[in-house]
């Protein structure tokens, strides 16, 4: 039996595609890019003026760089954000190129980056350190002389974040440095940008006053940089949770991260359907030992689970090798800790219909147990059904567990729960050919399409 549905095949191909993906791994990350491309178009509507970056750090949250870039993009996307200048280079080396959009890259060690690549492929670069500014100059040196590209720079601030971007204190020093580089032509200014740190907290009045006081501190950036002769043509400070909440500073661009995949950036927002997203990623796996125990059985490593009663209980093949956390684990009273802590949530289908159950014991480097609470033969739950840990859908309470569900079972967020994902767990697309043209489809590995 199966917990996931159906899934909608493209061809003949892709379902050997599927069953292939379930001989290789008992595991299986499906990703929806029609759900990808509908998020970006909405986020894009509320946008209104403001162009759209769609970020695809972190090999696009887990779910996969390639495909995301390019269904962020058949979603309205102009612009594709990376941390890693690693992940800016795929992209454009997959085939995406300057005349389908521009692409960011912000965190790196200013002294190892590979910055003359980046000036030669037309990807801008955030700057927001001393040495982040000596080594592009140096870069673009090379490249204005070997190719004729300047380097093209997005001056990172530090509003009150504190992570990466000047202070206010040293803005004027970095500003003396870069209006040198501006006149000898080894450098564009693009954008000004820096990052919000509590915009997904719009219920508490203390948090809403340090976004304003972020804003503020964001416009007196800009009139500094104005001063000195070197205005950015483009701002960007709306993060995903700005941009469905503060259409005040979508300025001329917005940063949408976690909402393409689907999601809210945090639970006191609501929920995706609040906002009309989506959630893109289902992860399923199929069941390993399906098995009778007694009651007072324990369950995985600490016995921290013991069985109230008479069971069944089910290997789900994934641990936190494939990025489960073991902070999802469930104990009971009766167990080790002698505490009542439920486990992530487990859809599994019964004769009787869909059953939310939860980790049962620790979860195991590669593995993890759930107590069915009743007998497998009487639920007719079977080695290698196919189970649900997270999908779009309404949450564990209405029977479909989402990663919110597991942030909450981890202490966690939702962006941990999929980004954390190991890539040893295949990534499948579904609608993939009604959402790319041939030309996108030919950058997909074949063997992922179903």
């Amino acid at each position: 039996m199966t917990a996931a549905g159906v899934w909608e095949f493209s061809s003949p191909q892709g379902l050997a595609h599927y069953r292939n993906a379930l001989e290789s791994y008992p595991a299986q990350c499906i990703v929806d890019l029609r759900a990808l491309r509908d998020n970006m178009r909405h986020l894009v509507s509320v946008s209104g003026d403001a162009a759209v970056m769609g970020v695809v750090k972190a090999d696009a949250y887990g779910h996969g760089l390639i495909p995301s870039a390019l269904a962020a993009l058949a979603g309205g996307a102009t612009w594709l954000g990376t941390a890693q200048a690693r992940e800016a280079l795929a992209l454009r080396r997959s085939g995406i190129g300057v005349d389908r959009c521009h692409i960011l890259t912000w965190v790196y060690n200013g002294t190892q980056v590979p910055f003359e690549q980046l000036i030669e492929q037309d990807i801008d670069i955030s700057v927001g350190s001393f040495a982040g500014i000596t080594r592009i100059a140096q870069a673009a040196r090379h490249t204005v002389a070997s190719c004729g590209k300047r380097a093209r720079i997005h001056v990172k601030v530090d509003s009150g974040f504190g992570r990466n971007g000047f202070t206010p204190e040293s803005f004027d020093q970095a500003l003396a440095a870069l209006v040198p580089l501006v006149e000898e032509g080894l450098i564009e200014i693009i954008g000004q940008w820096s990052h919000l740190a509590v915009a997904d907290s719009p219920d508490v009045p203390e948090f809403v006053a340090s976004t304003d006081k972020q804003i503020a501190t964001f416009h007196e950036f800009t009139a500094r940089m104005k001063q000195a002769g070197i205005e950015a043509p483009i701002r960007h400070l709306a993060n995903t949770a700005a941009t469905l909440d503060r259409p005040d500073i979508h300025f001329e661009l917005t940063r949408p991260g976690v909402g393409l995949y689907g999601y809210e950036p945090d639970p006191a927002m609501g929920t995706p359907q609040t906002y009309r997203l989506r959630p893109a990623m289902t992860l399923q796996a199929q069941l390993g030992t399906v098995k009778d125990v007694a009651a007072g059985h324990g369950i995985s490593y600490g016995r921290t689970y013991l069985t109230p009663d008479n069971t069944s209980t089910a290997i789900v093949p994934i641990g936190y090798a494939d990025g489960i956390h073991r902070s999802a684990s469930g104990f009971d009273m009766q167990g080790a800790q002698h505490v009542n802590k439920p486990g992530g949530p487990v859809r599994i289908m019964t004769r009787e219909g869909a059953r939310v159950l939860h980790v049962s014991g620790r979860v195991c480097m590669d593995q993890f147990i759930v107590d069915l609470h009743g007998k497998a033969s009487e639920l007719g739950v079977q080695e290698g059904d196919t189970v649900v840990l997270f999908g779009p859908g309404r949450g564990e309470q209405a029977g479909e567990p989402t990663a919110d569900d597991w942030a909450r079972a981890a202490d966690t967020i939702s962006y941990e729960i999929f980004t954390c994902l190991r890539n040893r767990i295949p990534r499948l697309y579904v609608h993939a050919p009604e959402v790319l043209d041939d030309a996108d489809l030919a950058l997909l590995d074949p063997q992922t399409i179903l």
